[in-house]
């Protein structure tokens, strides 16, 4: 049901809508026209249209943080005021109470009871005795507390009043006017915690919301007198096979993963399977490379404008805050008790916000802040044996320049630094990078990045990183094991790997729920059970520092599977020796690639 309030084209225009699925009809929202007399029509030959954008000879030279400054001067100009984001919600209060919302009938409204939902949890700086809660409020909490309750057993005992962080939205319309929405997100940190020991909780509020209960686990200690086996998972460019119903009348396909290609079935749910079988791995951490959401589906960079169907305007990228909502419920079953750790890529630089377009994050998620400053999803933590480092690949890309060079080199400097730490320390075994743009695929769509290959290769050679955890290509690949930008040798299905002599293994993991890519016209699969004797490819390409493709044939590329998939990886620390099993795992939990590193313990 959708209720449309309409005076005339020089007045404000509320539009409000129910939905079916919990909690994507809880947050505020309000459309409001801009009168015709001040829309900014751009002509280009032959076409007219409304446009409120950069121009793009203009925005092709601007960084995200320019963008953003433009962005903002222009909705000075068309300002949407406090009262107008209340006035919103009062009117979808009014279709709520005819509805069935999931937190009571009048869900919207100031005075119903405050709800909670799309909870999550992460790690802190250190991982063995710090973790990281947060959710997603139902309304402007106003003078209401919001609290989570915790402790070692399931009758909790402590106390802490979370923070409560609002995002405020605003965004042209192509229509002409100004999309605005206000979220409400609540963190908790709870410090102090054994390690690799469960620890439950449950939020509360204080006008009398009480979730259920459930627990996240701490990671092992770095220590080689607390060893255990641990397992993890990893994907990419995920997003929600959910269609958002905010704002109403958005077609499938336009803000979700409803796109599929024809040789595949576009009904099956991609990222739902996906994440059913992460959550059937039961991981001990999960980490995503970026491309998480996709509220801007298209990902350039560029300003923000939301578009109800179709492509944008030349100069914008498409973006709904409101997909952030679909997506955080999505991920609940499996976040809310399973820390996810999360990378950035080109989807996620978001334009809207400030912080290089990463301010929308700094609201909803929780980084473990250790990085360098202003890197916000830099940054590094430890699980037993294993070194995890997140990298922005966004300020090293030669392919998609808006965020290009943000750190000023000083996220290249931390990355030196911090894996010559984690090399020299005899406690760490086995070292992993994820981040998002790839520095070896083969890929039609966007293959290999020069930049940084460029900006992190000599590193990960330098102090022998095991593995790099890729996305940005949208299918599965691995290459044979790789030092000084070329293979050292052929690492078939089920063979051992021996980091520190062979090299650096690179997978590409951008299979986690997004519309496929395919390889190379004329590259073949290659896989377990579908292995070809060749997978030499002449005609792949990278990116170069003046944004051209560069041809290359290359040697490494060992796996292609051009489906949907993740991986598991299981590590087995040691005394003497440790080992590591990564498995590559489609949707429906098929195993068709494994590898096993193995290293020597240090003394």
């Amino acid at each position: 049901m959708r209720r449309r309030l309409e005076r005339n084209r020089n007045q404000v225009v509320i539009s409000v809508g129910t939905q079916r699925r919990p909690f994507q009809n809880m947050f505020m929202w309000s459309f409001l026209s801009i009168p015709r007399s001040r829309r900014h029509v751009r002509h280009d030959p032959g076409v007219e249209f409304p446009s409120t954008g950069i121009p793009p000879e203009l925005a092709a030279r601007m960084t995200m943080a320019e963008q953003h400054e433009w962005h903002q001067t222009y909705l000075r100009r068309h300002q949407v005021s406090r009262r107008n984001f209340l006035r919103g919600s009062a009117a979808a209060a009014a279709v709520a109470a005819l509805g069935t919302a999931p937190f009571g009938h009048r869900a919207y409204a100031q005075d119903a009871p405050l709800g909670v939902a799309g909870r999550r949890v992460g790690y802190g700086s250190d991982a063995s005795s710090q973790l990281r809660l947060a959710a997603q409020l139902s309304r402007n909490p106003g003078a209401t507390k919001v609290f989570v309750d915790h402790g070692p057993t399931p009758g909790l005992g402590a106390t802490i009043e979370a923070e409560v962080r609002n995002l405020r939205t605003q965004i042209p319309d192509s229509s002409g006017g100004v999309l605005s929405a206000e979220q409400f997100y609540v963190h908790a940190p709870v410090d102090g915690l054994p390690g690799r020991t469960p620890h439950f909780y449950r939020w509360r509020t204080s006008d009398g919301f009480v979730s259920d209960v459930r627990s996240a686990t701490t990671a092992l200690p770095s220590a080689r007198n607390t060893l255990g086996w641990f397992r993890f998972t990893m994907m990419g460019d995920q997003g929600t096979n959910e269609t958002p119903t905010f704002p109403p009348g958005l077609s499938a396909g336009d803000y979700d993963d409803n796109s599929y290609k024809a040789d595949n079935d576009p009904t099956a749910p991609h990222a739902t399977n996906v994440l059913n079988q992460i959550i059937a791995s039961r991981p001990d951490f999960h980490v995503l490379a970026g491309d998480i959401a996709y509220a801007d589906p298209t990902g350039g960079g560029k300003p923000a404008q939301f578009v109800r169907k179709g492509d944008p305007p030349k100069g914008f990228d498409k973006f709904n805050p409101f997909v952030w909502d679909v997506y955080l419920g999505s991920i609940e079953a499996s976040a809310s008790t399973t820390p996810w750790m999360f990378a950035t890529g080109n989807h996620d630089m978001e334009a809207a916000y400030p912080e290089h377009g990463y301010g929308g994050h700094l609201k909803r998620l929780d980084f473990p802040g250790n990085g360098p400053t202003g890197c916000p999803s830099v940054y590094s933590f430890t699980y037993g044996n294993v070194a995890v480092l997140s990298l922005d690949a966004n300020d090293v890309t030669y392919e998609i320049p808006a965020n290009q060079g943000y750190s000023h080199g000083t996220q290249t400097s931390w990355v030196e630094k911090t894996l010559a730490a984690h090399r020299a320390n005899p406690a760490i075994d086995f070292i992993v990078a994820f981040f998002h743009h790839c520095a070896y695929s083969t890929v039609f769509d966007h293959a290999s990045d020069g930049g940084v290959r460029a900006a992190w290769g000599p590193l990960f050679d330098r102090y022998q990183v095991d593995l790099v955890l890729q996305g940005h290509n949208h299918s599965f690949e691995r290459t044979d094991p790789i030092r000084s930008n070329a293979p050292t040798r052929v690492a078939e299905d089920n063979a051992i790997v021996y980091p520190e002599t062979d090299g650096t293994v690179y997978y590409t993991v951008g299979s986690g729920g997004r519309r496929r890519y395919n390889f190379q016209p004329d590259e073949q699969e290659s896989y377990r059970g579908h292995a070809v004797a060749d997978t030499f490819v002449p005609n792949s390409y990278f990116w170069t520092a003046d944004g051209h493709k560069q041809a290359e044939a290359i040697a490494w590329s060992r796996v292609r599977f051009h489906n949907y998939a993740f991986i598991r990886v299981d590590v087995r620390p040691g005394n003497l020796l440790s080992e590591m099993d990564v498995t590559a795992v489609d949707e429906y939990g098929r195993e068709f690639d494994k590898l096993t590193y193995r290293r020597e313990v240090r003394r």
